[in-house]
């Protein structure tokens, strides 16, 4: 026997409701699809503007370093915004990995040029990437420090360290699971080997230049002692 109608027309309701199921799910994944990438372009952007930016601040072009964040923080909005509609967009590696290099870039410009630390509520950046972009902030202090020190800064090089341990001092206060830190307990580590070197470095340099300056303290009362047989004999000539 084959089909009943009634049969037929349960089988073609069961197809059309499946059809439209489908197809409303298409049109959702093809949203978001859509979001997706272009999620993961501003994350590229955001993250090329933000090295760029750091790049400057080395070579003490300010003006660019501003200009660059300026346009990373647009495209965070942008990027922010919209993948926030889709919480597994927004807390994808992508989007959090770009946001902690928006924190990495103010938070170095802010301690080189002395100035308040950005806010992450103000940066729109979670405070996981944050503290990762702040442990990652502590790499570039020692770039800048080995520099200062290639220079014959120890001063500048003394303060950035100082920094440093600082920033350490405070991430390893964060003591929560990795599954709320975003694995934070790694970037400390990493932040406490970095900091390690850097004071080693700096300690060397220190020792050299007061090596140096005794040297040089000690060639003058060198310098002045052979001065004065000098002065006598001179005065001994006179009085002949």
């Amino acid at each position: 026997m084959g089909p009943t109608t009634s049969g037929m027309e349960r089988n073609v309701r069961l197809s059309t409701d499946l059809q439209i199921i489908i197809d409303q799910i298409n049109q959702a994944f093809e949203a978001k699809s859509e979001v997706r990438d272009r999620t993961l372009s501003r994350s590229r952007s955001l993250i090329r503007h933000c090295a760029n930016s750091i790049r400057a601040t080395h070579r003490g072009d300010d003006t660019e370093a501003r200009t660059l964040l300026q346009t990373a923080r647009a495209r965070a909005r942008e990027m922010v915004t919209e993948a926030g509609q889709y919480p597994d967009l927004y807390h994808a590696g992508y989007t959090q990995d770009a946001l902690k290099e928006l924190a990495e870039a103010h938070i170095t410009r802010a301690i080189i040029l002395q100035e308040p630390l950005p806010n992450p509520d103000e940066l729109q950046v979670e405070y996981a990437a944050y503290l990762k972009g702040l442990a990652e902030a502590a790499g570039e202090l020692r770039r800048f420090a080995l520099d200062a020190l290639r220079r014959g800064d120890v001063a500048l090089a003394e303060r950035l360290l100082g920094c440093m341990d600082d920033i350490y001092s405070v991430l390893v206060t964060v003591d929560f699971p990795d599954a709320i830190t975003n694995g934070l307990r790694r970037s400390t580590d990493m932040v406490r080997g970095v900091l390690e070197r850097t004071r080693g470095d700096v300690t060397t340099a220190v020792r050299q230049e007061t090596m140096k300056t005794a040297l040089q303290e000690f060639e003058q009362r060198i310098g002045m002692g052979s001065d004065a047989p000098e002065a006598l004999e001179g005065d001994a000539s006179s009085d002949a």
